[in-house]
């Protein structure tokens, strides 16, 4: 059975999707954009600030559920361009320790919004 979570702490969803599902032990977080669920525009600035959001909201998903970021076992990461793939991954060692998530990075044509950066993400709970 599978079961909706859902937060005012992360933008709402941008379609018929949900913020995350969680069958059973997994947690399974949709894309997230770097949209401040308090003002509902994208951040301001480049790929960090748009990195640290969209994983500002993963964690704000993964607090409504129980959880934190060390439950997270694998992301992907969406980019606008892998030339700010050094960058992002600045920001992307904040939020995870040892043992990191595995992870997936691709460069994409478009996102929503227009934005630099989308991340997804899968947990175990």
């Amino acid at each position: 059975m599978k079961q909706a979570i859902s937060t005012s702490n992360a933008p709402a969803a941008l379609g018929p999707y949900s913020q995350a599902v969680q069958v059973g032990n997994l947690l399974f977080l949709s894309g997230q954009v770097p949209i401040d669920p308090a003002t509902g525009s994208v951040v301001e600035g480049g790929i960090q600030e748009q990195a640290h959001q969209s994983l500002t909201n993963l964690k704000a998903i993964l607090n409504e559920a129980g959880t934190n970021m060390g439950a997270v076992v694998k992301t992907t990461v969406f980019l606008k361009s892998m030339d700010d793939f050094a960058a992002m991954n600045e920001v992307y060692a904040q939020f995870f320790q040892q043992p990191y998530p595995a992870r997936s990075a691709v460069q994409v044509a478009k996102l929503p919004k227009d934005v630099l950066v989308e991340i997804e993400a899968i947990a175990v709970l």
